[in-house]
């Protein structure tokens, strides 16, 4: 199992296919965009269905997100997301995409083995949206969405973060819309993670503001730790259910002491954590010969170290040199 030294155990698996991306959104990269790495530094089709069978196989993994950059751009998706369904135990598979492309793709990944997925949606208004994203792509997202559910990729979560003077006044608007058309809202506050560094705290629209946003329309019941577990959101019902929304609130209530994640980047680099500044090398081993036993006990012993939070509160923090679109969301 991929322990750590604070008794914490990762089952769930994110992995980032490319570092890629469609949008240029602005708390995420430039609007030029980034250098994007070479080929020959990306992990292949078979190096990525590789180390997922070691983790599920032999570490105790059985959740796998697929995420970018955005997934939907690596031309052998389908592939890889078929041969994951096809492991013994058989993990549940789910992908965050921006969802231009899903509407063409939603089917297949089904058919592949694909659970379920989360789109990102910051906006109910195609002029917010270009502002956001630097792209005219807010009816693609939409078809997508509704490509999702119609394929049966439930619960259909949609995941917004709200940014100072441009949709910060949309809370109520989003959370009556995903109710109407029955996906489930998640916002998130802004991170670090941006290749500009350019976040500053005291830009960010909080957990609480966005709560009492909410509160003004609807009635909000907590679910409670219990229900949560070990997931990033803390959820509440809407107005006595059956509908939930949720607040993954990374900045200002981290969840650190529950995370059960570990993380393998576009060039087969294990992180730790979202905001870790080190990276362990997986690829390295995998092109050396390692047999499996070896690549776990370098995943086992990069996961031994992870620290005990994020340590944004820490007066000593410092932005990862990798923005959100390399290490993947």
């Amino acid at each position: 199992m991929l322990l750590d030294t604070y008794g914490r155990v990762a089952t769930d698996l994110r992995v980032s296919l490319t570092d890629r991306c469609n949008l240029r959104c602005t708390y995420c990269m430039p609007e030029e965009g980034l250098q994007w790495l070479a080929k020959p530094q990306l992990l292949t089709d078979d190096e990525i269905v590789r180390l997922i069978r070691i983790a599920v196989t032999g570490l105790g993994v059985d959740e796998v997100r697929f995420t970018g950059g955005e997934p939907l751009l690596r031309p052998g998706l389908v592939g890889i997301v078929e041969r994951c369904a096809a492991l013994e135990p058989r993990p549940q598979l789910s992908l965050t995409t921006n969802g231009i492309g899903l509407e063409r793709t939603a089917a297949a990944l089904r058919d592949a083995g694909l659970d379920r997925v989360n789109v990102s949606l910051d906006t109910l208004r195609p002029e917010v949206f270009q502002r956001m994203t630097r792209r005219k792509r807010h009816a693609d997202v939409l078809r997508g969405l509704e490509a999702a559910r119609a394929a049966g990729l439930t619960p259909v979560k949609v995941n917004t973060v709200l940014m100072p003077g441009l949709n910060d006044d949309e809370a109520p608007d989003l959370l009556a819309w995903a109710v109407e058309n029955d996906y489930e809202l998640r916002f998130i506050e802004q991170m670090p993670l941006d290749a500009q560094h350019g976040w500053q705290r005291d830009g960010m629209i909080m957990a609480g503001d966005i709560l009492e946003s909410l509160r003004t329309r609807f009635t909000l019941t907590p679910e409670g730790e219990e229900a949560r577990g070990s997931a990033p959101a803390e959820r509440w019902t809407v107005d006595g259910g059956p509908h939930r929304v949720g607040v993954i609130a990374s900045v200002t209530r981290p969840f650190c002491r529950a995370c059960d994640r570990t993380r393998l980047t576009a060039d087969g680099q294990v992180r730790t954590c979202l905001f870790a500044r080190e990276e362990s090398d997986l690829r390295g081993a995998l092109r050396g010969g390692a047999e499996d036993a070896e690549v776990a006990r370098l995943w086992k012993q990069a996961m031994w170290g992870k620290k005990a939070g994020a340590g944004i509160d820490d007066p000593s923090f410092v932005q990862p040199d990798r923005p959100m679109s390399a290490i993947g969301g």
